[in-house]
């Protein structure tokens, strides 16, 4: 009977109560003695009590059982979670993986608990301060489990099928071109439609939110109507042979058992909530004269830190757009940062490499390591005519930046074998055209 149904606006207050249940909402009030048909009050706070108003992030539930009805956590050896940032070598070199295998379901049942892979990081989440990237890949769905992350928020990007999520504040179908951000401490459980493949971005002590737009002014890149949050859906489920509660909790598994399922939520209403975002309602911006704006004109979401302009991460797309730049080496330039870039591709070919970097793929040009177009981009961007061209068409890349300088795991360098060792070879035919007599 469920029909997907979404409520637009970032971090707006939203009120959502299940159609079967009219009125669940308490009126007045967050706490009444006695819920509207006998359900629990429970509050999720996303931010300290005494944050200022415009951060202070909570909602109040309403359900037929209080989450803490659950056996005591145990741990969980499952996954490739990890945040020991030093259990191998720094590796500085321009790193670039192939697309990430999955796994056949005949040979390996593999949900999206179980498909979870570190791929690198920094910080811990103990500090509250630290990031991590992750890929998933599965085959199966979630079954009578869900997962909540205590440590931070998870920016999903699904890059091969679907995922229907449900959370404790409703459904959400999430396809490859559209993201979605499920917030520290809502329990969520995921169901695939086949093989499935994506990629995470993990903050530790902050929550995303819209960068500001400057001398861009009041519209533009992602606009906060275009942001769906979930309406309010309940199963009142008995699970007499056990439902598992996992919790990631300080960079590892652990989990408990209770007989019901946790979506049990049948109203609530507050600013802190799961939502998703389709990535071609982003409105581009453009240099319209000669040479290249910041790559910061493509950020969608980041989370700050307390230095101004420094993010802990942003999540930056390169979609299609028109390319008329004057007398402007189009692609982009070569390039030495003091940021950490991870880059993934959803579709498309990405392009400043055409070749070797592809969806399902990632690359990681760490701090202070050079990067920047292949020989074959560099030659053909040089010699092409300037005139209007569309760019990125029928592709979409993106990049998780950090101000971390993020180590990559033992996973993401070795057991995965998905490493182009050949990577750097992409520039080796570089020639020098310097003439000294010709300018």
């Amino acid at each position: 009977w469920f029909i997907l149904q979404y409520m637009s606006g970032f971090g707006n207050e939203h009120v959502s109560e299940d159609p079967r249940c009219p009125g669940a909402l308490p009126e007045g009030q967050n706490n009444p003695q006695v819920c509207p048909y006998g359900l629990y009050a429970e509050q999720l706070s996303g931010s300290a009590f005494t944050c200022p108003r415009p951060t202070n992030k909570r909602s109040w539930l309403y359900r037929i059982l209080p989450s803490v009805c659950h056996k005591p956590f145990k741990p969980l050896e499952e996954g490739h979670l990890t945040h020991d940032w030093d259990e191998i070598e720094p590796d500085p070199n321009q790193l670039r993986w192939k697309p990430f295998e999955i796994p056949k379901a005949l040979q390996n049942k593999m949900d999206f608990v179980s498909g979870l892979h570190t791929l690198c990081g920094a910080g811990e989440p103990r500090g509250r301060n630290g990031i991590a990237v992750h890929i998933f890949v599965c085959n199966t769905s979630m079954m009578d489990r869900c997962l909540y992350n205590s440590d931070g928020d998870f920016l999903i990007v699904p890059q091969q099928g679907k995922l229907l999520i449900t959370t404790e504040f409703g459904k959400m179908l999430v396809e490859p071109n559209e993201i979605c951000v499920i917030q520290q401490g809502m329990r969520f459980s995921v169901e695939v439609f086949g093989e499935t493949r994506g990629y995470i971005l993990e903050v530790y002590g902050a929550h995303f939110e819209l960068p500001d737009l400057g001398p861009i002014g009041a519209n533009g890149l992602a606009n906060p109507r275009d942001f769906l949050v979930p309406v309010a859906w309940y199963e009142d489920r008995q699970v007499p042979r056990g439902y598992t509660v996992i919790s990631k909790y300080q960079g590892k598994l652990f989990a408990a058992q209770q007989d019901f399922s946790p979506f049990n939520v049948v109203a609530w209403h507050g600013n802190y909530t799961p939502y998703k975002y389709h990535l071609e309602k982003f409105m581009v911006i453009n240099a319209v004269a000669f040479d290249h704006a910041d790559p910061s004109i493509f950020t969608v979401l980041t989370a700050k830190t307390t230095r101004a302009g420094v993010a802990l991460a942003d999540f930056v797309i390169f979609p299609p757009r028109w390319g008329v730049a004057n007398n402007t080496f189009r692609p982009p330039y070569y390039h030495r940062n003091c940021m950490s870039e991870f880059m993934g591709l959803i579709k498309g070919h990405y392009e400043a490499k055409e070749e070797g970097f592809q969806p399902g793929g990632g690359s990681l040009h760490s701090m202070m390591t050079p990067h920047g177009p292949d020989a074959d981009c560099f030659e053909k961007a040089s010699k092409a005519k300037l005139e209007p061209e569309r760019v990125a068409e029928g592709t979409m890349a993106f990049m998780f930046e950090s101000s971390l300088s993020l180590a990559v795991t033992k996973w993401g360098l070795q057991t995965s074998n998905r490493l182009d060792k050949n990577y750097y070879k992409c520039w080796e035919p570089l020639k020098s055209h310097f003439n000294p007599k010709c300018k």
